[in-house]
């Protein structure tokens, strides 16, 4: 278990990572770690890429701010939703790379087959319906998509990812951003060449 203070710092420290490579431009995203029966998160108006200890608050599980002062992201109940129904996930990260926010306002899942990596990594990136950021419509959207999948992009909005630890959320970030760009440049080569159901399933036995 991780002490307030460390947690405080794997945000930072993962934030400013997500700045450096564009993953989090300006003041998008929002970062969140679980703490006991709480979670730590950035605060509203705060930038991923620039953050310091108070850019980060404890939050209760009803969403309330348990610091003075600080207003914990709009975004607070789609953590706590993912956090509940997934007992297993400590980290969540939410951004608006790019390339992986493209096939969001695209309303183009990342659910092919293409390369192996991503299907041992992911299985695939499912896409949740949209709806106005900060809503429970949104909560609920997204949510579902936790029963089978750890990462999932929200159309017309962006990417969120949860993992065990922050340094497998973000180098699966790392690795679902490259992936979309990937598949983007395939396109413009005339399209990717689609693993067979077996060449899938055996990438996936992998796994075991």
């Amino acid at each position: 278990m991780f002490s307030k203070k460390d947690l405080v710092s794997k945000i930072i420290k993962y934030g400013k990572l997500c700045g450096e490579k564009n993953f989090t431009p300006g003041y998008s995203g929002n970062i969140s770690a679980r703490y006991e029966d709480k979670m730590l998160i950035t605060t509203s108006g705060s930038a991923n890429g620039y953050l310091t200890e108070n850019d980060v608050t404890l939050t209760s599980f009803e969403g309330k701010s348990l610091e003075e002062n600080k207003k914990p992201s709009s975004e607070k109940f789609l953590h706590i939703g993912i956090y509940k129904k997934r007992p297993d996930i400590n980290f969540i990260i939410h951004v608006h790379a790019p390339y992986l926010s493209s096939f969001a306002s695209a309303g183009k899942a990342l659910t092919e087959p293409i390369m192996a990596e991503n299907v041992f990594y992911f299985g695939g990136i499912p896409l949740a319906d949209y709806a106005l950021p900060s809503t429970m419509e949104l909560v609920d959207n997204t949510v579902k998509f936790f029963d089978k999948y750890d990462a999932v992009l929200m159309a017309n909005h962006g990417f969120i990812i949860g993992s065990k630890t922050i340094e497998d959320a973000y180098l699966k970030l790392e690795l679902a951003e490259s992936y979309a760009q990937v598949v983007i440049n395939t396109e413009i080569l005339g399209g990717a060449k689609i693993l067979s159901e077996e060449q899938e399933d055996a990438i996936l036995k992998l796994r075991i």
